[in-house]
């Protein structure tokens, strides 16, 4: 089904459950299989209607889709069973028993078993695991919360749990435009239309003068409900309720509709606003008045066509363009052109704070200098450039006797303190920090380490999030949130407090002053996902908006002050960055790049007018504010935390990033680099060895650091508390604890000879042989499950080797790993899968697999049908497409699980649809078999490669073939009749690895040029297979003279090589054994696993005191570069790369 008859679908589903049909909306949804209802759905389960809870699901899986599925109509059959058992009605236990949990037998039948034994029991709680079972009423809501969670980490409801947000009646709405749209057609269009139909297009009767009005509001179709807007103003909180004029800048915001989600609320008739919307409206047209149904641009998007410089391009446009951005652990949108030069990149220096750096600001004039807040209250105030730490302030309360007896009661019971921001004011003449415990305290800053106590504000109940300083009225004044729900104004000279906002129903999060059109006002938002805007006066909110994420969420605006950006972090690490359209009170853009659950509260900031910048999966992700789609990334030399906390200095040439073990990176570009050299103490930069005295940690502040973090009192972390409650959702237990940060200035110092690391001996890595099967023979293809805990290999005999990894004490997560064995799996049944096979000796067929992205399906081939296995039981669901031609590869569409590529001997591409069992279309552009294929679902291509060492580029949405180029096979090497010539797209999607027995490549999918290319030295061995890491950062190969060699992927150029003497016994002849293939583990960066001709399968990891390949080598021939390691150099090989080749 198409997009837009899925569209169709929601439109209709809104439509019946606004027109209260509320038995076919649910049918609806269950047959279309778009949307699943989960209020509904724990209605049912709670009501214990039982078949139309299994009815329902059945539109979105099947028992025996995959472990998820299996488990949750387990638990519902489960609950049936115990239900009649305790209602002592044997027989339909007996039933339940035979009819719905026997199928459950062949995956356990141990449990099976016990659950039969219940039958044999009085009652069932003498069981002791079913002992504390209480009601049946607790026991069904004990079993949601389980549902829910199995549910929304089933793979097959994936995008199916939230309804799109639409405006109210959109479907009516869409008809109406219709009516206009015909009436404006008709001939002789008369005044007042009579609309009696819409099973016929409109069309006007007699002649009847002039072109009549629209019959948008025909009363046979009902009048369309205008947007639903917002209380008068003065209706929220405890303010007078007297309307008061809306400024135009927040007018919009008033004025239209929230969004509303499934199922919605049919609108009535919206409140007017007076002169004052009305004049928004008319600076901010959303249509022209004669065609209702065209979107044009608001105004606020004009600056986009005022650009005068393309993203990324050079001036100089004769020469290379670095094209191959960095990418970062599982990440699937990447960016569609290059990390520009004038973003901060590069690590320039590195500061030892003492303590968590829980928040930064740069000086507004003095842009070098940073002062950082800490997790146990400590200050800091850096000289950047000089590395010096000019001010250390530990936290104390400077007047306790004037602090509320609430705070002192806490400080007593609880000392432990953390700061939330640090603020510079506008002039850079004064700080303020907010801290944990309901203090402020403002500094006043002379130059040099003077730094002076100005005001000390016992500003809220509980914690105090965030602090901002703002002139209304040409008068500094400090703003402040808190746990206790308000927003307070005060007087930046003397402390006393202005105004104080009350209506928030929840903590507040943070708070974004701002002026526009001579308006002075605040946006607030709340832990709830509440957005709220105040002027300053006692007359209440001006808006109450819902903010993406609906829980941290955080506001500022471009340097300019025109474009207004959030960023937000749901309790489920769903992170969202959006821009809003001021005029509208509406989402603008919402920006892509995060595809993981966040570990943590996202913090973004903006440079300049032209970037965003957030700290995510542990990196730095960078957008340009005009494209929605990834910039790039930075990783900043490693070590950063799940969520780095960021800021830019003013200019934008300098960004502060905190990163483990209490460090502050701060990278530059090439402007913040000289900035910083102006500042370079003399005596360092001749010794370049000596760093600056770690401060002596104030014993008090060292004891909180353990205590600061579990804080309950308030936000202590603004993110840091998050990730403890966020990072177990994700199942992923990531960590760079293993990798030591980087001192910034070694790359420079050219006394370091870089060396390749050279691995010889067992010792030197962890390697781990996979447990034997005799069955097989040399392994052809191999790859690792989606979920990181399990190895699948297929022989050349045609049989399927699956190896799962099991927690345990020495493996709690459960994932791959060289640390402990495996166990070769098979099901209770012994079955092996094992494809179909011609008469032919299958050794000489060519094997072929894919896997399923929820890991329950493998599809797979070895010269005869095309095998399509359950991975759960082994079983075969079905087989088609015998040969000949006999298939060769395999590729699953990104979006679609029912969409196969398949590459064949014969040199087509058929692109089969499994659900209707159909060729949907056959490609025709090689000479020789396909041996590659891989899609892109950026760029919507597919790109193929064949043993004609030819690559081709088809569209994905027409199957029409846009490029193809011929390898560049190095001369006077040709390659053997029949070489694989396999590709592989980089995390950006635009970028991909082309693998030849002659050469590894790096291509762009647009252009389709080559950007680098690595050849081996003569007279090494042949390449016989080569993948990406899951991060794109290295890159594993294997060689025929079963050396593995790992490159850096963004330059092509080898940091290690591990020898056969490594892995292989010494009695093994190494020409016989050797590597056919290679697959990298799908979130561990560092792992790999080859399959060896012998039938062998090995898994490799770095030593835990190395936890990484090797070192990257230096950008030129040992020498030191200003290019940062992380960015790509761009052409072949060249005579100072020979050194590093093999």
């Amino acid at each position: 089904m198409s997009s837009l008859s899925r569209e169709l679908v929601f439109l209709i589903l809104q439509f019946l459950d606004e027109e209260k049909f509320k038995e076919t909306v649910h049918k609806l949804e269950q047959e279309s299989g778009f949307y699943f209802n989960m209020k509904y759905f724990e209605d049912e389960v709670h009501n214990g209607n039982w078949d139309e809870v299994e009815k329902y699901l059945s539109g979105f899986t099947k028992v025996d889709d995959n472990r998820y599925s299996m488990k949750i109509f387990f638990e519902i059959r489960k609950q049936k069973y115990l239900e009649a058992l305790d209602k002592h009605d044997r027989s339909k236990a007996v039933d339940i028993l035979v009819k719905d949990l026997k199928v459950f037998a062949t995956f356990n039948e141990e449990l099976f078993k016990e659950i039969t034994q219940l039958l044999t029991l009085e009652n069932f709680r003498e069981n002791e695991q079913l002992s504390k079972y209480g009601d049946t009423k607790s026991a069904r809501a004990i079993m949601l919360v389980e549902l829910k969670k199995l549910i929304e980490a089933n793979p097959l409801f994936r995008d199916k749990l939230q309804f799109p947000n639409l405006k109210n009646s959109r479907l009516r709405t869409l008809i109406n435009q219709s009516l206009n749209w015909q009436h404006q057609l008709c001939k002789n269009p008369r005044p007042n239309p009579d609309i009696k139909t819409l099973f016929v297009d409109h069309s006007c009767g007699q002649p009847n003068g002039a072109r009549a009005p629209s019959p948008a509001n025909n009363p046979l179709l009902g009048a369309l409900p205008k947007a639903g807007g917002f209380p008068p103003l003065g209706a929220h909180g405890p303010f007078q309720p007297t309307p008061a004029a809306v400024p135009a800048p927040l007018a919009g915001w008033m004025s239209n509709a929230s969004t509303v989600t499934h199922p919605a609320v049919s609108g009535g008739p919206g409140i007017g606003l007076g002169a004052s919307s009305i004049s928004a409206a008319l600076k901010h047209p959303r249509t022209p008045p004669s065609n209702p149904s065209v979107d044009y641009p608001s105004g606020d998007s004009d600056h986009v066509a005022k650009r005068t410089r393309p993203m990324g391009l050079s001036d100089e446009v004769n020469l290379p363009v670095n094209v191959m951005p960095v990418s970062f652990p599982g990440h699937g949108h990447g960016p569609a052109f290059n990390a520009p030069d004038d973003l901060p990149k590069t690590v320039a220096r590195s500061l030892n704070q003492g303590s968590s750096p829980m928040s930064m600001d740069f000086h507004p004039a003095q842009q070098t200098l940073l002062l950082v807040g800490t997790n146990v209250g400590d200050i800091g105030l850096w000289e950047v450039g000089s590395r010096e730490r000019l001010v250390l302030r530990n936290f104390k309360v400077w007047d306790l006797s004037a602090c509320s007896m609430p705070l002192q009661a806490a400080l007593v019971k609880d000392p432990a303190v953390s700061v939330n921001r640090v603020i510079w004011s506008p002039d850079g003449n004064l700080f303020g920090v907010a801290y944990s415990r309901h203090i402020v305290q403002i500094y006043s800053y002379h130059g040099g380490e003077d730094v002076r106590q100005h005001l000390e504000i016992d500003a809220h109940v509980g914690g105090v999030n965030d602090l901002a300083f703002s002139s209304p009225n040409k008068q500094l004044c400090v703003i402040t949130c808190g746990d206790d729900k308000t927003i307070k104004v005060w007087d930046a000279g003397t402390g006393a407090k202005q105004y104080t906002f009350e209506g928030h129903e929840a903590p507040v999060y943070s708070v974004c002053p701002h002026y526009k059109e001579n308006i002075q006002f605040i946006f607030s938002t709340a832990l709830d996902g509440k957005i709220k805007a105040w002027l300053y006066d006692n007359l209440g909110s001006r808006v109450d908006y819902e903010a993406p994420g609906r829980w941290c969420t955080t506001m500022a605006y471009s340097a300019d002050g025109t474009r207004l950006f959030s960023c937000g972090t749901s309790k489920n690490g769903e992170s969202h960055i959006v821009e809003w359209n001021e005029s509208e009170g509406a989402v603008k853009k919402q920006y892509l790049g995060f595809r993981k659950p966040s570990l943590g509260v996202v913090q973004f900031d903006t440079m300049k007018n032209r970037y965003l910048a957030a700290g995510d999966e542990f990196v730095i992700k960078f957008w340009d504010m005009d494209n929605v789609k990834l910039l790039t990334t930075v990783e900043a030399d490693g070590g950063l935390p799940a969520s780095p906390r960021i800021r830019f200095n003013k200019d934008g040439t300098l960004l502060a990033v905190s990163a483990n073990d209490n460090v502050i990176k701060v990278l530059a570009n090439t402007d913040g680099t000289r900035l910083l050299r102006t500042f370079e103490n003399l005596s360092y930069d001749t010794s370049r060895t000596s760093e600056v005295n770690k401060p002596a940690i104030n014993p008090i502040s060292a004891a909180a650091a353990a205590a600061a973090t579990s804080s309950t009192a308030g936000l202590t972390d603004r993110g840091g508390a998050s990730v403890v409650s966020i990072s177990g959702m994700n199942g992923d237990a990531r960590s760079l604890g293993d990798v030591k940060p980087r001192i910034t200035e070694e790359s420079n110092d050219e006394s370091k000879i870089w060396k390749l690391t050279e691995i010889n001996e067992p010792a030197q890595c962890r390697s781990l042989r996979l447990p034997e099967n005799l069955r097989a023979t040399k392994i052809s293809r191999l790859i690792y499950t989606n979920s990181g805990s399990a190895i699948l290999a297929l022989a050349s005999n045609a049989i399927h080797l699956l190896w799962k990894w099991q927690r345990s004490d020495r493996n709690s997560t459960g994932k791959a790993t060289a640390g402990v064995s495996p166990h070769l799996w098979q099901p209770s049944s012994g079955i092996l899968m094992t494809n179909d096979v011609t008469d032919t000796n299958p050794e000489e067929s060519v094997s072929c697999f894919a896997l399923s992205k929820n890991d329950s399906y493998v599809m797979s081939a070895s010269g005869g049908k095309i095998s399509l296995f359950n991975m759960m039981t082994f079983k075969t669901m079905t087989t088609f497409m015998p040969p000949p031609p006999a298939a060769t590869f395999l590729a699953f569409h990104p979006q679609d699980n029912n969409i196969i590529a398949i590459g064949m001997d014969d040199s087509t591409i058929q692109i089969y649809n499994v659900r209707v069992d159909e060729v949907k279309s056959k490609l025709k552009g090689h000479s020789k078999r396909i041996t590659g294929l891989a899609f892109s679902h950026v760029l919507n291509v597919l790109v193929s490669s064949g043993a004609d060492a030819q690559i081709c580029v088809w569209s994905s949405d027409g199957w029409e073939k846009q490029k193809t180029r011929l390898l560049q096979v190095p001369a006077g090497r040709p390659a053997t009749a029949q070489s694989d010539t396999r590709v592989q797209f980089h995390q950006d999607q635009i970028h991909f690895l082309v693998v030849h027995e002659t050469q590894l490549a790096i291509y762009e999918a647009t252009k389709l040029e080559s950007l680098k290319q690595w050849l081996p030295r003569e007279p090494s061995a042949p390449i016989s297979h080569a993948t990406f890491s899951c991060d794109s950062q290295l890159i594993y190969a294997s060689f025929l003279d079963a050396t593995v060699c790992v490159f850096t992927a963004a330059n092509l150029r080898l940091r290690c090589r591990i020898n056969p003497s490594a892995y292989l016994p010494a009695n093994v002849s190494v020409p016989n054994v050797h590597p056919l293939v290679i697959a990298a583990h799908p979130q561990e960066a560092n792992q790999f696993a080859i399959g060896l001709s012998d039938g062998g399968v090995h898994v490799f990891e770095p030593v835990e005191s190395e936890g990484k390949w090797g070192v990257p080598p230096p950008a030129e021939n040992g020498s030191a570069s200003s290019v940062p390691a992380n960015t790509p150099s761009v052409g072949v090989a060249s005579g100072s790369e020979q050194a590093q080749q093999r």
